[in-house]
């Protein structure tokens, strides 16, 4: 986290928490109990300038509420202190789609890199839940063809492209990807290694490595996951020429929304839609520039240009303040 927000030029360093629990075997009241006491203990560690949780993997919109809510009853009525919250309790437009829209940003200045744009190309998708939901409807709107899709509950396939729109409702009424006959089921395995132009993999880390790099058929790979590419398939598909946009750059769209969130309550003043895709957009296009800047002056790829900017900011930071050793 303290490399991606470098990398976005926002002011934030960087930390992950959470609880180790499956929400989805808890029920609402379970969840918001789980929920209230994690905040009863950690809010005096939390603060609106000195740490501001954001949702990830298994919380949402509700899970911020409860928590702003606990800790207001603690420090009185703090909206900075959370992102990622319900618009009713201060959170910005355009925040749920943040990380999937910021996926798509960020594939389009890469894309255009190769004189390619996002229409016409073949996408696989794996993982179907926020980002990927996103990162789906927002490429299928922009004429990319969607071929294949998975999530925890099955995968999908259909050569002439997904109707995105159709499977979200599909998604919606049912919960699951399964029995949706706009596409034929496959093996979630077999995603990864699957057809088309761009991989996108919105899950879990770790899940291209040694085993399946050498069979992966995309020339591009979008990192909206964390981790998504073990150390190992990183070499094996940058011998096979594959181009792979990092993580810390590719999926963060979120935390820049979560920082105009920020913005936006500590100024009391709220921004319309527009506005905030209008600003993701610029941030995301300006990281990705200076991003091939030092890929440029140093001879690298593109993770270690992100890593290299994103470090470099932070070591400039911490000489300028006097920490050097």
């Amino acid at each position: 986290m303290t490399w991606k927000t470098a990398v976005a030029d926002i002011p934030y360093g960087g930390a992950k928490g959470g609880i180790g629990c499956n929400p989805r075997d808890l029920s609402k009241s379970e969840l918001e109990r789980l929920t209230r006491v994690f905040t009863q203990k950690i809010h005096d560690l939390i603060g609106i300038h000195t740490d501001v949780p954001a949702p990830d993997m298994g919380t949402n919109a509700q899970t911020m509420a409860w928590i702003l809510d606990e800790y207001s009853k603690f420090h009185g009525h703090s909206p900075a202190v959370v992102t990622g919250k319900p618009i009713d309790l201060g959170g910005s437009l355009g925040r749920e789609a943040a990380t999937g829209r910021g996926v798509v940003y960020a594939t389009e200045a890469l894309l255009a890199e190769y004189g390619k744009s996002i229409k016409g190309m073949t996408f696989g998708i794996q993982g179907f839940g926020n980002v990927g939901s996103w990162a789906s409807r927002l490429i299928h709107e922009k004429g990319g063809k969607v071929i294949a899709v998975s999530d925890i509950t099955g995968a999908l396939k259909n050569p002439n492209g997904i109707d995105i729109p159709e499977l979200l409702k599909h998604k919606e009424a049912t919960g699951s990807l399964k029995s949706f006959n706009g596409g034929d089921s496959m093996d979630p395995n077999e995603l990864l290694v699957h057809e088309c132009d761009v991989l996108i993999p919105c899950a879990l880390g770790g899940v291209l490595n040694r085993e399946n790099a050498a069979d992966v058929k995309a020339k591009f790979i979008i990192e909206a996951a964390n981790h998504p590419t073990d150390p190992e398939a990183d070499e094996i598909l940058s011998k096979k020429g594959v181009i792979i946009l990092p993580d810390i750059y590719a999926n963060a769209g979120g935390v820049t929304v979560s920082y105009f969130e920020w913005v936006q309550n500590i100024q009391g003043f709220m921004w319309d839609e527009e506005k905030v895709n209008q600003e993701l957009k610029k941030y995301m296009t300006k990281a990705f520039h200076n991003i091939k800047n030092m890929c440029q002056s140093h001879d690298c790829n593109l993770r270690m240009g992100a890593f290299t900017l994103g470090v470099n900011r932070v070591a400039r930071a911490t000489i300028l303040r006097g920490w050097e050793a």
